[in-house]
């Protein structure tokens, strides 16, 4: 039987099994089934995906499968806990408090490093949404209010304007928008030039933040 219980970290609801008692074959079982359906959830879309294909993906077959998770959603959930809500995933906020380079040079550089390692995440998290229970998407929503307030706090230090300035939140929630721009336009854009798309969006990145100034 699944239960439902809070992840480790406080976010999306994870279910309980209890089924397997060898932690360790939990652990891969359940790491073969996640990547195998990350996989086919972004190339076919999560509502498109079944779980029969699931189990042909991951090897682990039907009989079994629901030992180490309790459903379709409940994969959701452990990867979007994995991949959006982790703990050490480094966000805009962060980056802009470590490095003391200019603002737009750190930008720059950490939508050039996104775009690459955190592609998955932010395809994931996006296309998502709408297969999200009501309770997953405000918790999602308040993830996503906590990075703008941070985000915020810190471009208001950085530039010198104020916190409470309508701009600076604004800016900070544009900011957030581009780091998911250089994924999704894979759709238009698969063969585009990524040094190109970056250029360009560095250069609206300079022109917000000297108007914060």
């Amino acid at each position: 039987m699944a239960e439902r219980a809070g992840s480790e970290g406080g976010d999306l609801a994870e279910a309980r099994i209890d089924a397997i008692r060898d932690a360790g074959l939990v652990e891969t079982r359940r790491a073969q089934i996640l990547d195998a359906s990350l996989q086919l959830f972004l190339k076919k879309g999560y509502a498109a995906v079944t779980i029969r294909e699931i189990c042909a993906a991951s090897g682990v077959n039907q009989a079994s499968l629901y030992d180490y998770i309790a459903n379709k959603q409940d994969i959701l959930r452990r990867l979007l806990n994995r991949l959006w809500f982790a703990r050490d995933i480094e966000g805009l906020a962060d980056r802009l408090a470590a490095d003391p380079a200019p603002v737009s040079e750190v930008l720059r550089a950490y939508y050039a490093e996104n775009w690459k390692t955190n592609r998955d995440a932010i395809l994931l998290a996006y296309r998502s949404v709408p297969h999200l229970t009501p309770e997953d998407r405000k918790l999602l929503r308040e993830r996503e209010e906590r990075v703008i307030r941070e985000l915020s706090a810190r471009l208001a230090e950085r530039t010198g304007a104020l916190e409470e300035d309508p701009r600076v939140r604004t800016v900070s929630n544009f900011l957030i928008y581009l780091n998911a721009f250089g994924p999704f336009r894979d759709w238009l854009m698969r063969d585009g030039e990524e040094d190109v798309m970056l250029e360009m969006v560095g250069a609206a990145v300079d022109a917000m933040v000297a108007r914060l100034g």
